[in-house]
C-alpha cells in the first residue's frame, strides 16, 4: 500500500492537462483546453480540461474527474495502479508498506495479468539474446529481415523456445499462478493434471503495448513450416486485451503522430519495425485485422490525418477498399498510397530513408474518394449495370462523411468524374443519410427502453473499489434525490468553510496614520457541521448510497482546518464518487435571477461562486429545509393513501397525524418563503 504522504505528493504534482495530453490532443479554448473525448465516439470536441481546477469533464457522455481518475478510467487501472503510473511520470518515489496475505489476495486479476505479461516479455527478450536456440533461430531471423539491434530492443522483441512447456514451467517456478497463465493465453491445456503447453513455443515474439506502454498481449510468428498451423498466432481476448481496441506500435508512435499531425496505417508488425528503422515513427498497424471504431478513435485522439499504406498488387488494392469507410465516418482525412508492385511497407521502408520515404508519399498519396472513383471507373468500363453499382458504392462512401463541406467538395469532383448531375448525387446522399438517421434514432430509443426501468437507472460498468460496499450496484432515483444532491454539492464545494463570518471595522494607528481594517469577530459552523446538526435533530439520513457515503466521509473531517473537500472527493478511490465530485465542482450550476430579489443584489455583479460563498447562511439552511419539506410532503401523501384504505377505527389517529404533518408543512413553507431556483 502507498502511504498517505506519497499519495498527497502525487496528487499535488499531477497536472490534468499534462496527463490528458498523453492520450488526447488538446487545443486551447479560453482558459480551458478541449479535445475529442476518449470515452465515447466523439466527432466534435466535447472533452474539456480545466488546468485551474485540475479536472476534466466530457459534457456529452459525462465522464471526467481528477488526473488519477482519468488514468483509472482510460487505462482500466485500479486506484493504486494509477497512482504508480503518475508517480513514474512525475519521478516521485513510491513508499509502500508490505502487503499482508489478505491484501495480496485482493489484488485484482487485471493487475496480476499485467505483471505476468511483463514477466513473460522479459523472459522472451532474455531467451532471444541469451539462450543458444534464441540466438541461432530468433535473433538470426530478425537480422535476416534487416532489423537492427536498437529496434529489436526498443520494441522488446523476443523468442519462445521450441520445447513444449519451457515458459510455463519457468513461470510457475517464479511463483505465477496457473489461472493467470491460462487467462492471459500465454499457456493452454493443463486438464487432468497434464502439463501446460506454451502458446507461442517455437516463435519469435512481438509484444503488443497499450497506449501507456503496458504489455497487454503478444504476437508470435512461427519460423518452421508446419502443416495446418498458422504463420502468426496472437494472444486471445482477455480482461486486459481486446484486439479491436489496440494498435500495434501506438505507444511508440503517439508523440510522432502529434508532431507530424499525420498517422501512417500499415498491416503487420514488421511493417512498423522497418518504418521506425527508416526514421518514420508515426506509424501503427492493425495487425492484419479489419479496422474497428475503437482503433480509429485511438488514432483520432492524436490527429485527423491518416495515410493508409498497402501493397501495390490486387490484394493490396482490395484491402485498401475494405474498412476505410469507417475512417471517413469518423471524420478522418483519409489518403491512400499504393506501393510499387511487389513491395510491401516492410520491404519498401528498408530501401528508403525518412526523406525519400516522405517524398514518395507526397508524390503518390491520393485522396481515398478520388482513388476509389478512378479505380472503379477503370474496372467497370462501359457496362451500365456495373456502372450503376459503382456509383452507388461511391455515393455510400460520401454519405457517411460527417462534414457537410467535405461532402459537397466530393460531390462536385465525382459529378465531373462520373458525368452525373450533382443534383442526382446529392439526392441519393440525402436519402442514405436520412435512412441512417432513422436507424440511429430507433437504436437509441431501444437502448433507452432497455436501460430505464421505471425510476431505476442501471449504471455503466465501473472500476469502483470493492471496499465501497456502501454503494449499491443499482441506483434508484428517489423523490429526495435532487434535494440530497444539492446538500452534497455544498459539502463538496465548501466542506468546513464557515456558513457565515462577521467582521467589524477597527481602527489602529501606524505612526501618524490611522488605518481602518476589517477584523473577524465571529464565524458560524462549517457547512458539513451545520448539515450534520440540522439533519440529525430531525433524524434524517440520505437515501442515496453515494450521497450517504460522501456525507459520512466529510463528517469524519469536521474540525480539520486543512481539509479540502473538493480535492478529497475528486481523488477518492471510487469512480462514482470522483465523477460526481467533478460534476458538482463544475460551473454548470448558475444562480438564477430570483436570487436578486431574495439577496437584494444583482446576480451579475459578482461571480456565481463568490455570491454563493458570501450567502451560505441563506443557501445551506434552505437546502436542508427543502429536504425536510420533501420528506413531510411524501409522508402526507402516504397518510392520505392510508386513510383511503384503512378501517374507520384508525381514522382519528390518521387524521391527527395528517394535521400534525400539515402544521409542520406550514412552518417549513414559512421558512422557505419564495423559492430559490438553480438552473441545471
Amino acid at each position: 500500500m502507498i502511504d498517505h504522504i506519497t499519495i498527497g505528493r502525487i496528487q499535488d504534482a499531477a497536472q490534468i492537462a499534462e496527463v490528458v495530453s498523453d492520450f488526447v490532443t488538446l487545443r486551447r479554448r479560453g482558459v480551458n483546453m478541449v479535445g475529442l473525448c476518449p470515452f465515447h465516439d466523439d466527432r466534435s470536441p466535447s472533452f474539456y480540461v480545466s488546468p485551474a481546477k485540475n479536472i476534466c469533464k466530457c459534457f456529452s457522455c459525462g465522464e471526467g474527474g481528477s488526473p488519477i481518475h482519468f488514468v483509472m478510467k482510460h487505462e482500466q487501472m485500479s486506484y493504486y495502479e494509477a497512482l504508480k503510473y503518475l508517480a513514474r511520470k512525475y519521478n516521485i518515489e513510491i513508499v509502500e508498506k508490505e502487503l499482508t496475505n489478505e491484501e495480496k489476495q485482493q489484488q485484482s486479476d487485471r493487475e496480476s495479468m499485467l505483471i505476468l505479461n511483463e514477466y513473460a516479455c522479459n523472459y522472451f527478450v532474455k531467451t532471444l539474446h541469451s539462450h543458444p536456440e534464441g540466438r541461432s533461430v530468433g535473433l538470426t531471423y530478425f537480422k535476416e529481415r534487416g532489423i537492427r539491434e536498437d529496434i529489436i530492443k526498443k520494441f522488446q522483441l523476443g523468442y519462445s523456445l521450441e520445447e513444449r512447456s519451457a515458459f510455463s514451467v519457468e513461470a510457475q517456478k517464479a511463483g505465477y499462478n496457473i489461472d493467470f497463465l491460462l487467462k492471459t493465453g500465454l499457456s493452454f491445456g493443463g486438464e487432468q493434471n497434464r502439463p501446460l503447453t506454451d502458446r507461442f513455443r517455437g516463435r519469435v515474439i512481438f509484444p503488443v503495448h497499450s497506449i501507456s506502454g503496458k504489455v497487454v498481449a503478444f504476437g508470435g510468428r512461427i519460423l518452421k513450416k508446419v502443416e495446418n498451423v498458422g504463420k502468426y498466432v496472437n494472444s486471445p481476448e482477455s480482461d486486459i486485451y481486446s484486439k479491436s481496441k489496440e494498435l500495434y506500435g501506438i505507444f511508440f508512435a503517439k508523440s510522432a503522430i502529434v508532431k507530424q499531425d499525420k498517422c501512417f496505417l500499415v498491416e503487420g508488425y514488421t511493417d512498423v519495425l522497418s518504418m521506425h528503422q527508416s526514421g518514420i515513427e508515426n506509424v501503427v498497424a492493425s495487425s492484419g485485422t479489419a479496422l474497428t471504431h475503437g482503433q480509429i478513435r485511438m488514432i483520432h485522439r492524436f490527429t485527423e490525418n491518416i495515410t493508409v499504406l498497402y501493397d501495390g498488387d490486387t490484394a493490396g488494392i482490395n484491402a485498401a477498399l475494405r474498412g476505410i469507410d469507417l475512417l471517413l465516418e469518423d471524420g478522418m482525412n483519409v489518403k491512400v498510397v499504393l506501393l510499387p508492385e511487389g513491395e510491401d511497407p516492410d520491404s519498401f521502408a528498408r530501401k528508403q530513408n525518412a526523406e525519400s520515404f516522405h517524398r514518395y508519399i507526397s508524390e503518390n498519396e491520393t485522396d481515398f474518394i478520388r482513388f476509389k472513383t478512378d479505380l472503379l471507373i477503370e474496372e467497370v468500363g462501359d457496362d451500365p449495370i456495373k456502372r450503376s453499382g459503382m456509383i452507388s458504392n461511391i455515393v455510400n462512401s460520401i454519405a457517411i462523411i460527417p462534414d457537410a463541406i467535405t461532402r459537397s467538395v466530393y460531390v462536385q469532383e465525382c459529378s465531373q468524374s462520373l458525368k452525373m448531375p450533382e443534383k442526382v448525387l446529392i439526392s441519393e446522399i440525402n436519402k442514405i443519410r436520412a435512412r441512417e438517421w432513422d436507424k440511429k434514432k430507433e437504436q437509441k430509443h431501444r437502448e433507452e427502453n432497455r436501460l430505464s426501468v421505471g425510476n431505476s437507472i442501471l449504471p455503466k460498468a465501473n472500476n469502483d473499489l470493492k471496499s465501497d460496499t456502501a454503494i449499491s450496484t443499482k441506483t434508484v432515483i428517489t423523490p429526495f434525490d435532487r434535494f440530497e444532491r444539492e446538500i452534497i454539492r455544498y459539502i463538496v464545494r465548501y466542506g468546513n468553510f464557515p456558513i457565515y463570518q462577521k467582521f467589524e471595522t477597527q481602527k489602529r494607528k501606524a505612526g501618524k496614520t490611522v488605518i481602518e481594517e476589517q477584523v473577524l469577530i465571529e464565524e458560524g459552523p462549517g457547512v458539513t457541521e451545520f448539515v450534520q446538526f440540522d439533519l440529525d435533530r430531525d433524524n434524517i439520513t440520505f437515501s442515496n448510497d453515494i450521497y450517504r457515503l460522501m456525507f459520512e466521509k466529510a463528517v469524519e473531517h469536521i474540525g480539520d482546518k486543512d481539509f479540502n473537500s473538493g480535492n478529497f472527493f475528486l481523488n477518492y478511490p471510487s469512480n462514482k464518487v470522483s465523477k460526481l465530485a467533478s460534476d458538482l465542482l463544475s460551473d454548470r450550476y448558475q444562480l438564477s435571477n430570483i436570487h436578486s430579489k431574495i439577496l437584494g443584489e444583482k446576480v451579475g455583479d459578482k461571480s456565481s461562486r463568490l455570491l454563493e460563498q458570501n450567502h451560505l447562511s441563506n443557501f445551506v439552511p434552505r437546502a436542508t429545509t427543502e429536504l425536510k419539506n420533501a420528506y413531510v410532503m411524501q409522508k402526507i401523501d402516504e397518510v392520505k393513501e392510508e386513510i383511503k384504505i384503512s378501517d374507520h377505527d384508525r381514522y382519528p389517529e390518521l387524521i391527527t397525524q395528517l394535521k400534525q404533518l400539515q402544521d409542520i408543512k406550514r412552518v417549513l413553507a414559512k421558512e422557505l418563503g419564495e423559492r430559490i431556483v438553480l438552473k441545471y
